[in-house]
Parts: structure tokens; C-alpha cells; sequence
């Protein structure tokens, strides 16, 4: 068991080395720290942090910087969470605020994230498991085709184009359309999906052989929205800290873009008071991110379940303003899209 002094240590050798890269030695803390202590009682302090695996000698006769278990007790005990700055708040208002739909506020929020945090920002969609059907709109584009415009009460919006085998008329897309949204408008995806493939059934023998391939069409884009995803920007970040990571940063890269890995490492994710997850280096090892930290808060709209927003990038990373960055960005990304 370590010291308070010695915690204090700790938390100024992460700063530290977070901020210069360099080894963090005795000499420099009692010079940059008022500890009021001599070098020599900096360094029994930090063997003490040493012998218990908190920090490191990566060279003979160097300065210490922190292991895993150190970040972890940095993040959990040690680190203050900086508010943003009037100026970044207003920043996240004004850039998100300028959205004109759900893939566009996405877009801009991990753009936005990624230049608060410098790191690789990531948001996850909103979970479908509750949304339901707002409306389905058809839009003759030719006599054989069609775009169909697909909404959600959670705000996704999801185009497509229907490619048919006989001409339409005005009149039969019109008839098409009142058929589809009066059996699925207010309906789960899920529901909507076995409603409209019921659909021909209850038609006249006409109707049904023009609405069954547009029915067809919409089960596979209801079908294509129930699939999790993510958006991510901000990969230019990872790359200039290329010298964070031994050897190759192209596992990382390889990682990060499997989707699947992601959003099962954001779901096995657990927040801590402050609303915030963090998981670091080899508490990420099972999904080829072992040398990264990734940082994540929840953030809902309406109709959908929590969804995740964070950031990824080496273990040697501001937590305390990018936690304090990705919970302001989720809380803000909620009001936007509750309204």
C-alpha cells in the first residue's frame, strides 16, 4: 500500500508524461512540483510506486512513466475531470446545432470529438430495438423505379432505390403508399417487417403483384437498419502518435475498423460516476487493442435504446479533458436528439 504523497507522485508523473513524452525522473518533480520534499524522498516514493508495477523504468537508469495499473488508478482515484471551456461548449452547440438529420449530426459529432481530443472518435447509431416506423415515402423516379425514403421516430432517415419489373403510375404509387403506411406507420422495425410481408395477401390480385416487390424491397431496408454501426473519424490521430505504440500501428488500424469488435468492447464497457467508461491497454487485449486506452459515454434519442459515443488512442492521453470531452459531447448529442 502506497502513500498519499506517493498517490500525488503518481498523478504528476502521469501528467507529466502525458504532456512531454519523456521519462519522468525525481529531479524534475521536486523542480516542477512544490512537494516541499528532497529528491531523495521523491525516489523512495517512487520505488515505492515502482514495487507496485504503478510505474516503470523503460530504460536503465531513466525516468519512470506509468504502466496500465497506473493509468487505472490514475483514472479511477487521481484524475480531476476539467470542465470544457465556455469557448468548447459553445463550439459543440454551434457545430451540432447546425445539423440537418441523423447521419449528418453522427458525422459532425465524431469530427467535433476527434478535434477536442485529438484521438480517434467513434459513435455508435442508435439502437433500433425500440424504434418504430414515423413513415414510409415513395417517390416515382421513372415508371420502373421508385425511391423510397424510410423514417424512424428515433430520427434515422434511410433512402433507397426500388428497381421493378412493370411501369407505375402515379395513381398506383399512390395506392402503394397508403397500403404500406397504413400497415406499418407506428409499428417496431421488427414488427413492420413481418406486417409488410403479410402485406400482399390482403390485397386485390392487381395490387398485389405491384406492391409485393416494393414490400420485398422495404423488408431488406428495415432489415438493414436493425444492423448496429458506427461512424469513426479522426483515424490521422492515431497515426501521428505512431511512436506511443511498439512495433506496427497497423494492427490498431485493422482493429478498429472490424465494427463488430468495437461495439462488443463499448457494450462489455462499465461507466463510472461521472457517466463516463474507461478501458485500458491489456483490459483490451481480447480485442487487438492492448497498447490502446478507449474512452465511451452513453447518449439516447428518442425511441432508441443507449447508444455509445467515445474516443481510442494510445495509453499516454489527456483523461481528464478527453473524459470530460466525451461526456459533454454525449450529454449534448441527448437534448439534440430528444427534441
Amino acid at each position: 500500500m502506497v502513500s498519499e504523497r506517493s498517490l500525488e507522485v503518481l498523478r504528476v508523473i502521469v501528467q507529466d508524461y502525458v504532456a512531454s513524452r519523456e521519462p519522468v525522473g525525481s529531479k524534475s518533480i521536486v523542480e516542477r512540483h512544490a512537494f516541499g520534499v528532497s529528491a531523495a524522498t521523491i525516489r523512495n516514493d517512487m520505488a515505492a510506486l515502482e514495487e507496485e508495477e504503478l510505474i516503470v523504468a523503460p530504460h536503465t537508469s531513466s525516468g519512470r512513466v506509468p504502466t496500465d495499473k497506473g493509468y487505472r488508478l490514475f483514472v479511477d482515484h487521481l484524475a480531476e475531470m476539467r470542465p470544457l471551456s465556455p469557448a468548447q461548449r459553445q463550439a459543440i452547440e454551434v457545430f451540432l446545432g447546425q445539423s440537418v438529420d441523423l447521419d449528418d449530426v453522427l458525422a459532425r459529432t465524431v469530427r467535433l470529438l476527434s478535434q477536442l481530443t485529438n484521438q480517434v472518435a467513434l459513435v455508435q447509431y442508435p439502437s433500433v430495438a425500440r424504434s418504430r416506423i414515423r413513415h414510409i415515402e415513395l417517390v416515382m423516379l421513372a415508371p420502373r423505379r421508385l425511391l423510397s425514403v424510410l423514417i424512424t421516430d428515433s430520427g434515422a432517415v434511410e433512402q433507397r432505390v426500388i428497381e421493378l419489373g412493370s411501369d407505375l403510375s402515379d395513381e398506383d404509387v399512390a395506392e402503394i403508399r397508403g397500403a404500406i403506411n397504413g400497415a406499418s406507420a407506428g409499428l417496431s422495425l421488427n414488427d413492420a417487417a413481418h406486417r409488410l410481408n403479410d402485406l400482399p395477401e390482403a390485397l386485390t390480385e392487381r395490387t398485389r403483384g405491384l406492391v409485393a416487390p416494393v414490400a420485398s424491397a422495404l423488408i431488406d431496408q428495415i432489415a438493414a437498419n436493425r444492423q448496429e454501426k458506427l461512424v469513426m473519424a479522426g483515424a490521422a490521430n492515431l497515426v501521428r502518435t505512431e511512436h506511443d505504440f511498439t512495433g506496427s500501428i497497423f494492427p490498431v488500424l485493422e482493429a478498429i475498423e472490424e465494427q463488430v469488435v468495437l461495439l462488443r468492447l463499448f457494450g462489455e464497457m462499465a461507466t463510472d460516476q461521472h457517466g463516463v467508461a474507461v478501458s485500458i491497454g491489456r483490459e483490451n487485449a481480447a480485442f487487438g487493442l492492448a497498447e490502446t486506452s478507449v474512452l465511451s459515454s452513453g447518449y439516447t434519442s428518442s425511441g432508441s435504446d443507449i447508444a455509445r459515443l467515445g474516443v481510442l488512442g494510445p495509453l499516454r492521453m489527456d483523461y481528464s479533458n478527453n473524459m470530460a470531452a466525451v461526456r459533454a459531447v454525449a450529454r449534448y448529442l441527448s437534448r439534440l436528439l430528444g427534441e
